[in-house]
């Protein structure tokens, strides 16, 4: 039997690689004939994942993380029919069977029976169904047929797989808050965050067109790599009111739309850049969206928060200036990206060399041993995206 290793959450800011069980294409005591087994090509650090790692989430000792995954299939259940042994795939992070009305919707990132809690699952993450996560080096995944994105030409992937790496999360949540936030041709838009999905983000507002993309965020290094591929940024350490600050870019002080790449960590901009206020980008987004104007919100926020600042914060109850957005007749959109609803296309944008998305990001590829360090250097704020190449698959 091939052993298994993992990244496992330790306590707050420790994480390490364990061994851990070979998977099984099994639910519990229950045959999994719908799943594969894979053995991990890359698997990716999210920012999601740091929130449990720093404590902020009431994730479990000895979880394995992991959530992002691209991987060639070694063993499939009896009734997988179109996926074969020996495919390279994406997973989708979110977990969906395909069957419940939201899947048949379309709304993957909600599926009603993967997760008795509540509607979603994902790999890897706490209350979200207890799947075991793929930073590891094998994992099990079920509804093959349905969640799988197959590459057409393994050779081909493999030359691109930096890229094609993103396509679990991070690529198609950026676009997703770029899409949900309104972005087409001619858009000036603000991009709250220029961590991973902030940058993600911000190189699909370029492939949709918008005209002007605008990021702010505190750290020198991040705001230098989303200025590498064209975007102009903000710097929200100085006391220059946001409004003002774009109006310096733009000549007004508004945009057409907005995207919260940030979530419920976010601090405060200026004298306040370094007090927590997790309601911040919220209610400065509504203040610099034009009237009639949309915002996007892929930037997590939870429902439980053992790190919050208040009593409020901590269930996830924020104040909000719902007056504001209600007032510019402002469009919200929140929750999961349903990956599977733009992974095919942004697969084809990578394969046709439409974007370079691992250069946007500045992919990092890693052992996994070296994951601990990897954590540890995101943390502090990193301008990269780290990739675990558990079997040394990923060519240099």
């Amino acid at each position: 039997m091939c052993k298994n290793h993992g990244v496992a959450y330790v306590k707050p800011g420790e994480v390490e690689v364990r061994e851990i069980d070979y998977p099984k294409l099994a639910l519990g005591d229950r045959k999994c004939h719908h799943g594969v087994i894979l053995k991990i090509v890359s698997t990716n650090i999210c920012g999601s994942d740091q929130h449990m790692v720093r404590g902020r989430t009431t994730a479990p000792e000895g979880l394995i993380l992991g959530h992002e995954i691209t991987g060639l299939v070694i063993e499939a259940g009896r009734d997988v029919e179109f996926i074969k042994e020996g495919d390279l795939v994406s997973v989708p992070f979110n977990i969906a069977c395909g069957r419940c009305r939201n899947c048949k919707e379309g709304k993957t990132g909600i599926c009603l029976n993967v997760n008795p809690a509540r509607p979603g699952a994902a790999y890897g993450y706490v209350d979200m169904g207890g799947w075991v996560g793929g930073q590891s080096e094998y994992v099990m995944v079920p509804y093959a047929d349905f969640n799988l994105l197959k590459f057409p030409d393994k050779d081909q992937a493999m030359e691109k797989i930096r890229d094609l790496t993103l396509l679990s999360d991070i690529f198609p949540t950026g676009y997703h808050g770029a899409v949900t936030a309104g972005v087409g041709p001619g858009s000036i838009v603000y991009v709250a965050g220029a961590g991973p999905v902030g940058l993600a983000c911000a190189a699909s507002c370029h492939l949709l067109g918008a005209a002007v993309v605008i990021v702010g965020d505190m750290i020198p290094e991040r705001l230098a790599q989303a200025k590498s591929f064209g975007c102009e940024t903000i710097d929200l350490r100085n006391k220059t009111p946001l409004a003002d600050a774009i109006a310096e870019i733009v000549g007004v002080p508004e945009v057409d739309c907005a995207v919260d790449c940030v979530g419920f960590e976010a601090k405060g901009h200026g004298a306040d850049a370094d007090k927590e206020a997790p309601a911040t980008v919220l209610n400065s987004v509504m203040d610099i969206t034009r009237a009639g104007g949309s915002i996007g919100i892929p930037g997590l926020y939870v429902t439980g928060d053992p790190g919050g600042i208040d009593a409020a914060a901590k269930k996830g109850s924020l104040s909000i200036r719902l007056g504001l957005g209600w007032a510019k007749s402002h469009s919200f959109h929140t929750g999961q990206c349903p990956v599977m609803k733009y992974h095919r296309q942004l697969m084809q944008a990578i394969l046709y060399d439409k974007v370079q998305i691992a250069k946007a990001v500045n992919v990092q590829v890693i052992s996994l041993q070296e994951s601990v360090q990897g954590y540890k250097d995101f943390d502090g704020g990193a301008a990269k995206k780290f990739v675990i190449d558990p079997h040394g698959l990923i060519p240099n």
